[in-house]
Formats: structure tokens, sequence, C-alpha cells
């Protein structure tokens, strides 16, 4: 038996090889990347050929030859023995069933003794073939007690969520432990159990919006963890008590005007006051503010919306005559007014008639338009709930609008760019695309697409509304961005949130477009009540020329400034074009 050095092209491979079988694609590069690395670690076995040819043939080692020659060595040392009777069949069957791959537990003790070396984790990953993450998961076996090292060396292996939690412990920590939960001869450990038992929440640094000045003053120390990836924050502490109280104090010191420190449910989720309702855009100036600690103690920001407040006459406030209320009150005789009720409210009806008259025939520019709309909406039987600030029953938000537009003397009185501003804010105030009560409905979305409010929808690609996507929604949303959908959603929500940080996304489903169907609903109910309207108009027609054929209200309509729609000397007037549309 001796050591030679030979070309591993000229070898020839034994017919008789035990392992017939190919091996992996992953076991070949394991072996090519190893050879590349560190070279033929055991030689090859070859022996003369025994059919008087002057070659050699290979007893072990066929995939080391095959390995040599794709890396384009030249030569390789070989270790020649003496020809067997069994053409090496024997020997070659004891090398392949003898052979055992190394325990996980082996392989660390192996790192460990390349790392003293001054190997580094990256250049073992490639002359092993394996992921830098297995490396340092294996080194995590330096922090774990050798009894459980013992256990881990029969094949008996924690998941690496299980091992990083047991090495995070203290040796006293993991020996009470294993002395309880240590189990018997031939039996697997419990790992999950015995991770849980050792299990420490850990609240990040990261997460953390106090300084350094709250962090002493709370005993708080950092924990590096050196298993983590190099490139972000990984200090930790395990004292929960006082990173949340660090916490705590800070949100007190930065509470914002109309701000509340709140509380969280069982689930995690914010408590906010009864009767509030969340506000998921732009906060408005009457909004409040909600800061919380979510489950892994960072300090959360949300913002609520409460209802308008209605003031009401109980005791203490000011009733007619100037008394309060709850006070006995001695009713002085009133005079009999000018006009009865009955009087004012025939008034009302004269008023109303003549107004929809002249809104229908009287000659009214755009502007002067534009301002009676305006106007309109701070009508006392106007109730909208609007969606800018709070619910609003009533006028008390469109007065203010009105007001621009009139002079003391209680006159129309207005340039171009206030009529502007008042109808925008109108405007508003009035339309609302929130769910519940004060959604405009179909109508909003249509004044936001003609008035291109798409390009004012916030950056949706947030943890919040993501949150809220399905499956197959979230992957959809990958659609054009290098964001590729991965086996786990909430993997594939974090890539998207990442992606969208720095950028702008909107859902399709929030664009104003209108649905289809909904504005054919909306056509279909616009017909049905202009045929009501007609019919009604038709039957007030008809109530009309009976009391004319009666001779009762003869003569009554020759005071009345009505075109002659037979008259005609050219295109219709303003007039005519308004009593027409009256008609109709």
């Amino acid at each position: 038996m001796h050591i030679m050095k030979v070309d591993p092209r000229s070898l020839k491979d034994n017919p008789d090889n035990t392992r017939q079988s190919k091996s992996t694609t992953q076991a070949d590069a394991l072996l090519l990347a190893t050879i590349k690395a560190v070279g033929i670690i055991q030689p090859p076995v070859i022996f003369p050929e025994t059919d008087g040819g002057n070659g050699y043939v290979i007893e072990a080692g066929h995939r080391r030859t095959r390995m040599a020659i794709a890396a384009g060595l030249d030569e390789i040392e070989v270790l020649v023995v003496e020809a067997a009777n069994d053409n090496g069949a024997m020997r070659s069957m004891v090398e392949n069933i003898a052979r055992e791959p190394l325990n996980p537990v082996d392989q660390w003790r192996g790192i460990e003794r390349l790392i003293a070396l001054d190997w580094t984790e990256e250049a073992i990953a490639v002359a092993l073939a394996l992921p830098v993450r297995q490396i340092r998961k294996l080194r995590l076996l330096a922090n774990v007690l050798p009894a459980m090292l013992d256990q881990m060396a029969l094949g008996d292996m924690p998941n690496e969520q299980q091992l990083r939690t047991i090495a995070a412990a203290h040796p006293h920590e993991q020996k009470e432990v294993w002395k309880a939960q240590k189990p018997k001869k031939g039996q697997p450990a419990t790992w999950f159990q015995i991770a849980n038992a050792l299990s420490k929440t850990r609240m990040y640094a990261k997460d953390a919006s106090f300084g350094d000045d709250l962090r002493e003053a709370y005993g708080i120390e950092w924990i590096e963890d050196l298993f983590a990836p190099a490139n972000e924050d990984s200090r930790y502490t395990t004292n929960v008590e006082a990173y949340l109280g660090a916490q705590q104090e800070w949100m007190t010191n930065n509470l914002p005007k109309k701000g509340t420190i709140a509380e969280v449910t069982q689930w995690g989720d914010v408590k906010l006051p009864q009767k509030a309702s969340r506000v998921y855009g732009k906060p408005s100036k009457g909004d409040h503010t909600a800061m919380y600690l979510d489950r892994n103690g960072k300090v959360q920001t949300v913002h609520y919306r409460m209802p308008e407040e209605r003031k009401t006459g109980g005791k203490g406030a000011v009733v007619e005559g100037g008394a309060t209320a709850g006070e006995d009150v001695i009713d002085a005789p009133k005079p009999r007014p000018d006009v009865t009720q009955k009087g004012l409210d025939m008034i009302g009806d004269f008023r109303t008639d003549a107004l929809h008259e002249a809104l229908a025939r009287a000659p009214i520019e755009d502007d002067t338009l534009t301002a009676l709309l305006v106007l309109a909406f701070a009508g006392l039987n106007v109730r909208v709930d609007s969606g800018a600030t709070d619910t609003v029953f009533g006028t008390k938000r469109f007065t203010r609008h009105a007001v621009r537009l009139l002079d003391t003397d209680g006159k129309l009185s207005f340039d171009i760019d206030t009529l502007r501003v008042a109808a925008r804010s109108m405007l508003v105030d009035v339309l609302s695309c929130r769910r519940g009560m004060s959604n405009s409905g179909i109508v909003s979305r249509i004044a936001g697409e003609a008035i291109g409010a798409d390009g004012y929808l916030p950056n949706m690609g947030t943890e919040d509304f993501l949150l809220c996507l399905s499956r197959q929604a979230l992957e959809a949303s990958c659609n054009g961005t290098s964001v590729l959908p991965r086996p786990r959603v909430r993997e594939t929500r974090a890539a998207l949130v990442e992606h969208f940080r720095q950028g702008h996304f909107v859902h399709p489903a929030a664009l104003f477009a209108p649905d289809p169907r909904d504005f054919a609903e909306l056509i279909k109910q616009g017909e049905i009540l202009e045929e009501e309207d007609v019919v009604a108009s038709e039957k007030s027609t008809d109530g009309l020329e009976g009391e004319l054929a009666d001779g009762s209200a003869a003569g009554d309509t020759a005071d009345l400034d009505v075109p002659d729609p037979e008259a005609d000397d050219g295109a219709p007037g303003e007039d005519e074009t308004a009593y027409a549309i009256a008609a109709e």
C-alpha cells in the first residue's frame, strides 16, 4: 500500500462498484465546492488492473474522482492497494455502508475549530456548500448546556426558534429546566416545553421611542443579538416592566393637544372612547389623538372623531324671558300678534310658490346662481351628515359659508374669488365617501372623478391597510412591482410595505370611478322621479283648467307675464327658455 499522484482522467471505473445509483445534483455540488475550497481530503483507493493491462481501477472514490476532473485538477493523490480476489467488491460494500454523516453537534465542534483557525463563517459556508444561516444556527450550540448537547448529538434536534430560545437563556436556568424536563433514556426531548420554560419576552431598541435619558433612569441595558442579521439593530432587553414604563413616560411627555393615552384589548386593538369613530385618512383640526403600546411595546398613534355635542335645555339653561330652567316663571299676558299662526303659514306658502316660480323663470346670472346654491345649504330645512369633521345635523357649518356672500343689509355682495372659496368649502362639508350616515353615495365618486381626486389619494401601501386585503388581493397588488408573492401572506405584506415605503400605492378599489351598476341605478331613479313630476304637473294643470271652465278664476291670468309660445321672432330669449324648462 502506497500513495502516488496520478491524473484522475486516467483512472478506470470499477464495474463491481457497490454504489450503482446516481448521486443527487445537490450532493455533487457540495463535493465539488469542497474540493475547490480545500482539495481532496481522503485520497481515492485504486488497484492495478488484473486482466493484463497497465492501468488502475478505482475501488473507492468514484465521485471524488469525477468531481476532481470537474474541478479541473491535473493530478490527485491516490492510495494504491493490491487487487483483491473479488475485485474489491467486499471492501467497496463495507466502505459505503459503514460511513455515517456527522451529527449537528460534531458539525458545530468542527466549525468552532475552523473559526479558531481564522476561518470566517462565509468561507466555511462556501467550503461546505451550506448557507451562512446554517453555520450561524449551529454556532448557537456554544451556549447550550452540555447535557442538552449530548441529547442533540443523538440526532434529537430542536427547531431553530427553540434553539435560539434555549441558547439565549442563562446556563443556570437551562440546568434547572433540563432537570425538570429531561427525557427518559431512548425518548426524545420535548423541546417546545423546554423552550417555553426558558422563553423571555424581548423588547427591542428599534421599537423604543424614549432616549438614553429615560433608558438610564429606568436602568435598561441593551443586549446585542449576535445571531441577528448584521444590517439591522438587534439590541433588546428582557426587562419588560422597565421598558414599558419608559415608553409610558415618553408618551406622557409627548402627548399632543387633544391627545389621550389609550388602553388595548386582549387582542391588541386600541380601545377608543364610546361613540368615537376612528379616522384612517388625514386628521382634521377637531380630531383627537390616541397613543398606545402594541403587543411589541411599540408606541402607536391613531386619530379618532367624536360626535358633536348637543346642547339641551337642562337645569341652569337659559330659557325665554331670561329665566333658567327649573325655576318657576309666572306667565305674563301676551298681546295678540299682527298675523296669526295660520296667516304665517299662508304667507309661507305664498313666498315658496313665488320663490320657485322666480327660480324657474327669472333671468339669473351664473355667479348669482352659484351663490344661491351656497345659501340653500344654510337653510333650516337642510340636514347633511357631513364627513368633513363630525356628524352635522342642520345648518351650523353652512352658515359660515353663506355669510361670506352677504353685506350688512342682508343682500348678496361678493366677488368671484369669495364665491369660489364659499362654493368649495360648502362642497367639502357636503360631499363625503365615508361609510355610514355621512356617505354621499355615487354622486361623491362622480364628483371626485370629475375633479381628478384620484391624484390626491394617500399612499395605501401601509401595514394597516394591507392587513385588510385577502391573499388574492395582496398578491394582485404585486403586479407591476419587483415584489414576488411569498409562501406566507405576512411575508408578502411585509415586502410590499417595504417596497412602497418611499413610493405610492393606491388600491384599484379606492379609485373614484363609479361602479357602472350604481350609475345605472342612479339614472333609473332619476327617470322615475321625472315621470312622477310630469304626472303631478298634469294633474295640477287639469285642476286649473277645471277652475277656469267654471268661471271662478277667469281673468286671473291677465296680469301674469307669460310669454306667448306662438310669437317666435327668432332665437328664444332667456325668459322663454326658462319657461319651457318650467313647463316640462
